[in-house]
């Protein structure tokens, strides 16, 4: 019988056990070694046969089964090992028995050639190497998931903040005590888990962390709200200078009264350690205070938040090889913020742009050269982009720098239980039938350049949530004609010239609902009721509000007339007469 080569048997037990054995004749201990790996291989297939990619990807990074794959590895690695070796030892020995005459002889005594004794170390180490690759990526996984998906803030969190000095006032910088007296610590949760069913509303906050400072903004307030039945999707972002949010019921409201009299933007750090206003830690609670007010503000159940750290923002971005976005008007900063304080110039032309990670955050935060209306849009251009270009394939070379960054940059409360059904529904989402909506003045808000509080936002409450509730119902030509209408700014009254009960008054609800400013004063026209409508126009207003009385016009079917008087008091009057349609809001506005 021919001899076999030892380091070959060693080399076919790596690239499946028994192999070796077989090759040696070891026919029994070949099916033996063989055994335990047909048995895990089936069971793997079946559970992948099972389950779908995403719930695959979900389980990736439960605590269990990335622990659960550590252990296994291990252990599969000493096996291997040990079935290395045997098959080595094997061939080798029947090399022996042969070479003896069967035994007949006495057992040959064969010397082990050192070429062969380094092709077994070889081998060994190249199993080897695969099995600590897998570890290493396991372990990153591991950190990963307990980075993003934790709550105690033991990995590099940008967002752990020391413990501010006592002020002893609510209403200014946060305070240390973990109480106040007389007061009681919140819940833990007060937002049922989602099931998978209902629509789902997620907070991302986009938060200004510099280490030089003992706090940060959170710039950035996105909703996301998802419609599980339809796969419908809407962003809701609420400008940074926006004051006089609404305040649950509460410890909350009883500090600071029925609304948040700062801007939103400052709401984290001035509750973050207000244990007897909100449930969670130092770092969460800030977190679950936003989730609560921004809740009350739309009039919805937001169950979990995203934050994202700006600075990391520009590590993700580049672990993923940059950011394709379409540019659709040119930005021009003069004073960008740039590095010790200097300001520095920024221009991005029109167009498809590929945008490292530095780029893409200046394009997603200068606001110098437009305003944070527009950044708002930006950022959710980003986001979209980003989602976009998620393509595994292309991700998986960059893993290692890409956890690097999102450990240092990704926090959130979703429970990595819900991450198969999140990723599911994520998957059948079409990112260009997305819908935008971004509350700024004056539709949504008034704006006051210069007030007590400096610049400020007030929101108009009505017509933020009507937009928030029906963002899946709403045509969005109509809502894109809304806010032009009321970028036009007119302001119209209409007048009770019919004498019909409350007639003025329904007109006037409607041309808001379309996004006029109008208003019905207790006024009423001299003379008899006219035959039809009538529209005045003063003072050029028809030059500056073309679509406004476009709209008018065409509501009422008469012509606008245009005059002159220095004492007008608003810009258009609608006088109602007999013939006018009795306009009112539709039953689903």
């Amino acid at each position: 019988m021919r001899a076999r080569s030892p380091f070959a048997a060693a080399f076919l037990s790596v690239v499946f056990p028994g192999l070796g054995h077989a090759y040696a004749g070891a026919w029994s201990r070949a099916l033996t070694f063989a055994a335990a790996p047909f048995l895990v291989i089936a069971l793997l297939a079946g559970i992948v046969l099972r389950l779908d990619v995403f719930d695959l990807a979900g389980l990736a990074l439960q605590g269990w089964v990335l622990t659960s794959i550590f252990v296994v590895n291990l252990i599969a690695m000493a096996y291997r090992g040990l079935v290395v070796i045997d098959a080595f030892r094997v061939t080798h020995l029947l090399n022996e028995i042969a070479a003896s005459g069967d035994g007949r002889l006495g057992r040959a005594r064969l010397p082990l050639h050192p070429v062969s004794v380094a092709g077994l170390a070889a081998v060994l180490l190249v199993m080897s190497g695969g099995h600590v690759v897998v570890a290493r990526y396991d372990l990153l996984a591991l950190n990963l998931a307990d980075c993003i998906f934790g709550d105690t803030g033991s990995c590099d969190d940008p967002g752990a903040l020391p413990t501010p000095a006592v002020t002893g006032s609510a209403s200014s910088a946060p305070v240390a005590s973990a109480t106040i007296p007389g007061q009681t610590v919140p819940p833990a949760a007060s937002i049922p888990p989602w099931n998978g069913t209902e629509r789902l509303d997620i907070l991302l906050i986009g938060t200004d962390q510099r280490p030089s400072e003992g706090t940060f903004n959170t710039d950035t307030l996105i909703v996301v709200s998802i419609d599980p039945t339809t796969r419908q999707v809407a962003m809701f972002s609420l400008p940074r200078d926006t004051v006089d949010v609404p305040l649950p019921a509460g410890p909350v409201r009883s500090a600071y009264g029925p609304v948040y009299p700062r801007k939103i933007n400052a709401f984290y750090t001035a509750i973050r350690n207000r244990a007897d206003m909100f449930p969670g830690t130092d770092r969460t609670r800030g977190f679950n205070g936003l989730k609560a007010v921004l809740g009350e503000l739309y009039g919805i159940d937001i169950r979990y938040y995203v934050e994202v750290n700006f600075i990391g923002f520009t590590e993700v971005v580049d672990a993923m090889g940059g950011a394709t976005i379409n540019v659709q008007v040119p930005l021009v900063d003069d004073h960008f913020p740039g590095e010790n304080g200097r300001a520095r110039r920024i221009y991005i032309p029109a167009g498809v742009q590929h945008m490292t990670g530095s780029e893409a955050l200046v394009y997603a935060r200068s606001r110098h050269g437009s305003n944070d209306f527009d950044r708002a849009q930006r950022q959710q251009r980003v986001l979209l982009s980003m989602r976009e270009q998620a393509d595994i394939p292309t991700l998986l070379p960059r893993v290692p720098e890409l956890v690097a960054a999102l450990s240092q940059t990704v926090r959130t409360d979703i429970p990595r239980e819900l991450l198969p059904d999140l990723l599911g529904l994520a998957a059948g989402i079409d990112t260009k039938d997305i819908r935008s909506f971004v509350f700024t003045p004056p539709f949504y808000q008034t704006e006051f350049q210069s007030s007590p509080r400096g610049y400020i936002l007030v929101p108009k409450l009505a017509r933020i949530r009507a937009a928030v509730r029906d963002a899946f119902e709403t045509d969005p030509s109509l809502q894109a004609a809304r806010e032009a209408l009321a970028a036009e700014g007119a302001t119209v009254w209409v007048l009770n010239g019919s004498r019909v009960a409350g007639q003025a008054g329904r007109i006037a609800a409607y041309l808001e609902y379309l996004g006029v400013t109008a208003s019905a004063p207790n006024q009423r026209p001299d003379g008899g009721i006219p035959a039809n409508t009538s529209i005045v126009v003063y003072n050029g207003a028809e030059l500056t509000r073309p679509a406004t009385v476009a709209l008018l016009e065409a509501a009422f079917g008469v012509t606008a007339t245009l005059a002159a008087d220095p004492l007008a008091r608003t810009e258009i009057v609608i006088t109602t007469g007999k013939a006018t349609p009795d306009l009112a809001l539709p039953s689903t506005p």
